[in-house]
């Protein structure tokens, strides 16, 4: 970077740093536009990176990151041109953007005219349609385990530590209200529904102007391709993509690994890869290897996942894995366990109605050395519910 360069970048990050500490958007805006003509959307992001990585707590870029985007707005420049072809990821992302606009203005009458009549009827429908509007967590969750990992590559981490965040404020938003409509209150649903269709939005114009242009530019055809033979692991929200990009079949499924006979001794037995595989595949749990310099090594596809995993995370850093606000807990257990203070950390927690058991164990090998950690996922709604003997098998013909 010049000597110029460097010093509007530095010019960028004082306008930044008024903004955390007096938050007055009108005076940096107008400060900006006296120093700057056009902004290109990368430099967005990679200042608010750049910030981070000189102290800046992510959760404090996170809290005025929508006011950087409003004292920027007129300023960002188009961007790279790309993604238009049916089937490409981010032409995906823009269709499932325009439906999201559509939905959300539909359901936002509907809520509020469900809080103002406190009518059944009304609250129906807004049920309706906010069950319809939940599919947008698909949405995120693409962002979050394919895109981001793929950035990330590139060294470019500042979309996924801070968008990650506010993808999180708006699902508490979103559980907020479904506790509302599951106790009927439609007022109180109106009221918990305020701060959403902004956040939304916001989130929309963010994606458009600053992570889908920054995207194109960092990655490459390949790095596309991988990322859309990926996308049917988690789904989409209301669209179906087209089925080739770059001329390339693209939903012809994963191919089977070819393993050989050999098998492999494991102590207690000798077992071929393959057979490795489909015990582990077939497991009543999701299990998850994270080696000692905490890259995700493996995880198990099980058909039933709790959490959605796609073959990204594999050489990602696990920290990277886990929402913004949930990094620190991470860090605690990694250090605990290569410091060998402890071995075993257990979490339980309610997803979607089902009681959900999170562990996670420390490895080390007869030498005593740290090897990484599994984390064991295990859905217990059923198990909790048994109760006295079953001694017999009563299979129904």
């Amino acid at each position: 970077m010049g000597e110029h360069e460097q010093s509007l970048q530095d010019e960028l990050k004082q306008i930044i740093r008024q903004l955390h500490e007096d938050e007055n958007a009108e005076a940096a805006r107008k400060r900006f536009s006296k120093l700057f003509g056009k902004i290109a959307p990368e430099e967005i992001a990679a200042l608010e990176q750049s910030l981070m990585e000189e102290g800046m707590p992510a959760e404090e870029i996170q809290r005025l990151c929508t006011v950087h985007v409003d004292v920027f707005a007129k300023s960002i420049s188009a961007g790279k041109k790309g993604g238009k072809q049916p089937g490409h990821p981010i032409h995906t992302f823009k269709l499932e953007n325009r439906t999201a606009r559509h939905l959300l203005k539909r359901l936002a009458r509907a809520v509020k005219k469900a809080g103002k009549k406190n009518s059944s009827q009304e609250g129906a429908l807004a049920a309706t349609l906010f069950g319809e509007f939940r599919q947008i967590e698909k949405h995120w969750q693409r962002k979050e385990n394919q895109l981001f990992p793929k950035l990330e590559a590139t060294g470019f981490t500042g979309p996924s530590r801070v968008m990650w965040g506010k993808h999180d404020e708006m699902r508490d938003i979103l559980r907020t209200c479904q506790a509302r409509i599951d106790a009927a209150d439609w007022p109180g649903l109106a009221r918990e529904f305020g701060p959403l269709p902004g956040a939304v939005k916001k989130m929309i114009f963010m994606e458009e102007h600053i992570l889908f242009p920054t995207s194109l530019r960092r990655l490459s055809d390949e790095d596309w391709i991988h990322i859309r033979r990926e996308e049917s692991e988690i789904g989409y929200a209301w669209i179906t993509p087209a089925d080739t990009l770059h001329g390339l079949q693209v939903t012809q499924g994963k191919a089977e690994p070819a393993f050989d006979s050999a098998g492999i001794h494991l102590g207690e037995g000798v077992l071929s890869p393959e057979r490795i595989d489909l015990m582990l595949r077939n497991l009543p749990f999701d299990i998850s290897y994270v080696d000692e310099n905490d890259v995700v090594l493996y995880y198990s596809a099980g058909r039933e996942r709790i959490f959605p995993r796609t073959p990204a995370v594999i050489g990602r850093s696990v920290q990277n894995c886990h929402p913004p606000k949930s990094q620190h807990v991470v860090r605690e257990i990694l250090d605990a366990f290569r410091e060998k203070r402890k071995s075993v950390a257990e979490f339980w927690i309610t997803v979607q109605g089902r009681f959900v058991h999170i562990r996670y164990f420390a490895l080390y090998d007869d030498a005593g050395a740290y090897k990484g950690v599994i984390e064991v996922t295990q859905d217990l709604t059923t198990i909790r519910t048994l109760d006295g003997e079953k001694r017999l098998l009563d299979w129904q013909a």
